[in-house]
């Protein structure tokens, strides 16, 4: 019977009032409740359930006129499958140019700067629009799925926003950020200036880690980079604060003591020379291009002021004066 209608509609369109009621139908501007609502077509959906949805639905009044339109212009099967977002006084003939065209409605994912790969796996875990894939699985594997076997997962990945679709998995996403932190570190470590004490990308990784968690001001960063390489060149160790609470993890409640600064972690730079084994945060670029073009100068000890900056120091008797002014004096 529906068949019969459709071919009906569709031959009556030769006719005057016929071919006058698909012009309206097809032109007149959709009024919805609401600004706009989220329309799904999942694979595999035919022209008949799509048109019947949307006509239950009180997008479109007619589902057989949103038929004939779909066939009489040919892109009845151009329709693709996705998210699309439907606002309201779209004419029915740019519904179904929408819907050709693709233009699905794209969620976003922010991987924050200075977070651990934990804290970037557990938000994309928790995220619903995702389709989990990676449930119960060791960062040992992720990596293998990765294509980088026997590598640690800890600033491996890039913190950006990163845009995706229904239907994307967690591993697409996590795959994407890798790719392009392996991507902007490998230009980086190719721009760097001569004479690091950095033999690898991944020691510059490392140490843009640390910047990142150091400070948060673009302007400290070569500042702060300087420091460390200059550390690192002259065989002192970092005695960077963070890689010890990186190392504590759960131990570590917010108040770092002497007992948590003489605990010994591989990631206590208090205790042991060089850079800790592995990244400690998801360094931003901007970290990373610190790494690898450190401000020039002389400073070996920097402490923070209180008001997000640090004071910078070449001695320690400068250190000690600044220690007494910006902490202890504070206290």
């Amino acid at each position: 019977m529906r068949l019969l209608l459709l071919a009906i509609v569709i031959a009556a369109v030769l006719g005057g009032g016929a071919w006058l009621e698909y012009s309206h139908f097809a032109s007149t501007p959709i009024h919805l409740d609401t600004q706009s609502v989220v329309v799904e077509i999942p694979r595999g959906t035919s022209l008949r359930e799509l048109s019947e949805n949307l006509a239950a639905r009180g997008i479109v009044r007619n589902a057989y006129l949103f038929i004939a339109l779909a066939r009489i212009t040919g892109d009845g099967s151009q329709i693709q499958a996705g998210e699309y977002a439907v606002r309201t006084g779209i004419t029915p003939r740019q519904l179904i140019a929408l819907f050709v065209s693709g233009k699905v409605i794209q969620h976003a994912v922010t991987i924050i700067e200075g977070w651990t790969f934990r804290q970037a796996f557990a938000a994309i875990e928790v995220d619903d629009r995702f389709v989990k894939k990676l449930e119960g699985v060791s960062c040992d594997e992720l990596m293998a799925r990765l294509g980088d076997p026997g590598q640690k997962p800890e600033g491996r990945f890039f913190p950006d926003t990163y845009y995706f679709t229904k239907g994307t998995t967690d591993i697409e996403i996590l795959r994407r950020a890798h790719r392009t932190m392996a991507a902007v570190l490998e230009e980086e470590w190719a721009g760097r200036v001569p004479g690091l004490p950095l033999s690898s990308p991944d020691h510059a990784l490392i140490l843009a880690s640390i910047i990142e968690k150091e400070t948060a001001l673009p302007s400290e960063r070569p500042r702060v980079a300087g420091v460390f390489e200059r550390r690192l060149a002259l065989g002192m160790r970092l005695q960077a604060d963070p890689t010890v609470i990186y190392g504590l993890s759960n131990a570590y409640d917010g108040d770092l003591t002497k007992a948590d600064l003489a605990e010994n972690t591989p990631y206590n730079t208090y205790l042991h020379a060089g850079l800790p084994p592995t990244p400690i945060a998801l360094p931003s670029r901007a970290s990373i291009h610190a790494a690898v073009h450190p401000a020039p100068g002389d400073s070996l000890y920097f402490v923070a002021r209180g008001d997000g900056t640090h004071q910078f120091s070449a001695t320690l008797e400068e250190q000690n004066a600044a220690v007494r002014r910006y902490q202890v004096g504070a206290r």
